[in-house]
């Protein structure tokens, strides 16, 4: 059933898609469908009635404002005029240090950052990884394989990245968990601006208690340096140029939830195709060579980012009969990009092999993810050591009572009880 709620309204007015909440979440794809079909560029006024929100949902109008810095920006301050800028009020701390990094920025100040980070997060320290990933998916297993049970996602999906990450930061292993759950915690806070007092100071003790520990971790390794990205990071340079300590604090905290969420939710989310599609996952555990082609798949059928961090219009912008105001919000629903049937054949159909599969999973342009060569190193190595491992792999419960995220960006389950057979 298409998931939209139509409400007492003039007759000009479109239908009022619900595009939040746990029903929608359990299944976005049909409202996303119809949406493509018959408002691909959707209108929506915020809950305060304060600002509009543009819901794009077709894959070429995605494609092209991907590509559109000029036009869709990332900070909204490139949206206002000098005397708009004077009148706005001071921006708050808690924001600041979560948002300050290069996903938020635009042209010559991003260009900056993202110079700045490639020079610590280069190939070669990817390719370095592929031994390590493959000894923490072993470990993993070997940890839950008697058991014949696990949550796959709190004991396979998440832990598998959130070490990576933590070892090329060079975080030690007894604070891997309280860097979960900051990571849980910043995603949250960055989709909620706009919350309670409460709410807000609760997130405001988890920065001081985040700032106050990378503040030591800083220290230590400028005092003592050693071979791994926080030192990279602190070292950098790039014409003299170098990472201020509130750029340190954002674009740690950047590389964690991009370095950590995305690669764990695409493992999830992967593993729930194959059950889903038994065939097929018995076709890549005997085919193991078509397993990257299949991650790509996986990044397009469920993608671990179901919308584009938001992008702001600079200007009016006619597109297809609808007008795009200077400071309106645009969310690029990727996840709806991504099953346009006029870009893929067959778009609800999970397909390993698809062939020039050139999914929207990792964005486009200048903000394309860094962390895509890792992410898809992490995918393949955690879904190739599960269809070896676990070969009668199965879901332990009905697929209808998985909970997802509701957070609206990101698209993963809470929990995912899976079971084998350890005699297999």
């Amino acid at each position: 059933m298409t998931n939209y709620i139509m409400k007492p309204q003039q007759e000009t007015e479109a239908p009022r898609y619900n595009l939040f909440g746990a029903e929608f979440k359990a299944n976005p794809h049909p409202t996303y469908a119809t949406m493509r079909a018959q408002q691909p560029i959707c209108r929506r006024t915020s809950s305060d009635g304060q600002s509009t929100i543009w819901f794009v949902t077709r894959y070429d109008d995605v494609a092209a404002m991907l590509r559109d810095h000029k036009r869709f920006v990332k900070n909204f301050r490139s949206t206002r005029t000098p005397a708009e800028l004077a009148q706005l009020p001071p921006e708050p701390e808690l924001l600041r240090l979560i948002s300050n990094h290069m996903l938020n920025l635009d042209g010559v100040d991003h260009a900056r950052l993202r110079g700045l980070i490639n020079k610590a997060f280069t190939g070669a320290m990817v390719e370095q990884m592929e031994p390590r990933v493959q000894t923490i998916a072993n470990q993993l297993i070997r940890k839950v394989y008697a058991k014949g049970q696990m949550d796959l996602i709190d004991e396979y999906a998440f832990p598998l990245p959130i070490i990576v990450i933590a070892e090329l930061l060079g975080i030690p292993p007894r604070d891997r968990n309280r860097f979960r759950n900051w990571s849980h915690a910043f995603v949250t806070s960055s989709a909620n601006v706009q919350r309670s007092a409460k709410k807000l100071a609760k997130a405001g003790r988890i920065m001081q208690d985040f700032t106050r520990y990378l503040s030591r971790i800083f220290d230590e390794r400028r005092r003592e340096p050693q071979p791994d990205l926080i030192t990279s990071l602190l070292q950098t340079e790039e014409a003299g140029d170098r990472l201020s300590e509130d750029e340190l604090f954002s674009m740690v905290i950047l590389l964690i939830v991009a370095g950590h969420e995305t690669a764990a939710n695409l493992i999830g989310n992967g593993v729930l195709a194959l059950l889903q599609h038994p065939a097929q996952m018995e076709r890549l555990r005997t085919h193991p060579a078509l397993i990257p082609s299949a991650v790509e798949e996986m990044l397009r059928f469920d993608p671990p980012v179901e919308r584009a961090t938001i992008r702001f219009a600079a200007e009016d912008v006619a597109i297809n009969g609808q007008t795009i105001r200077r400071g309106d919000v645009v969310s690029l629903v990727l996840a709806g990009a991504n099953r346009d049937p006029a870009q893929f054949a067959c778009p609800h159909a999970f397909t390993p092999d698809r062939a020039n599969n050139r999914h929207l999973g990792f964005g486009l342009g200048a903000h394309y993810c860094l962390g895509a060569p890792l992410a898809r190193l992490e995918g393949r190595i955690a879904i190739e050591t599960l269809l070896q491992r676990l070969p009668n792999l199965q879901l332990a419960v009905p697929v209808e009572s998985l909970r997802w995220r509701t957070v609206p960006v990101i698209r993963g389950m809470l929990h995912m009880p899976v079971v084998w057979s350890s005699a297999a």
